[in-house]
């Protein structure tokens, strides 16, 4: 790969949005079922944002992630946790503002249809596949919606 493709490659991925912003609660699903899902997406060619991935060192943690995370629409995966199980924990180093957002943001999430995967009894693959239907259905149903935004307020002339 010469040069000038490698540059357009970087300049592509720094300045295109990501389509797709993958949490995870910690290193064991990082490992796991973040980095397959990131894996596999990235190869169907769709722009999937995961920290270890998409941020080198000296990046802004909080300005990349709040970044990639604007207007998202969540879709979460229960890895090992069922969703009554998800909890808060303070440990004191986050102002109480960002504990309330973080209480209310697991309150959806335990309210909102998601994939339940158990590691002991499911398969990775099966998993990742689901996931990635459910991402393609959703960025799909998404774009139409633009494209019936787009028509509405597109103002039609008659000669």
């Amino acid at each position: 790969m010469n040069r000038s493709s490698q540059f357009l490659q970087i300049a592509n991925r720094v300045t295109k949005p990501c389509d797709v912003f993958i949490n995870h609660r910690g290193i064991d699903t990082k490992r796991t079922v973040a980095t397959l899902l990131y894996d596999h997406l990235s190869r169907l060619k769709l722009h999937p944002f995961l920290d270890n991935k998409n941020m080198k060192p000296g990046d802004k943690l909080f300005d990349n992630i709040n970044g990639a995370i604007r207007k998202c629409k969540v879709i979460p995966i229960f890895c090992d946790i069922k969703p009554s199980q998800l909890r808060v924990v303070n440990n004191g180093k986050c102002p109480m503002e960002d504990i309330r957002r973080f209480n209310w943001a697991l309150e959806e999430a335990k309210y909102t249809v998601g994939l339940t995967f158990d590691s002991l009894k499911g398969n990775w693959s099966d998993v990742v596949t689901s996931a990635s239907d459910i991402v393609i259905k959703t960025l799909l149903e998404i774009e139409s919606e633009k494209q019936m935004q787009r028509r509405k307020s597109t103002p039609i002339l008659h000669g």
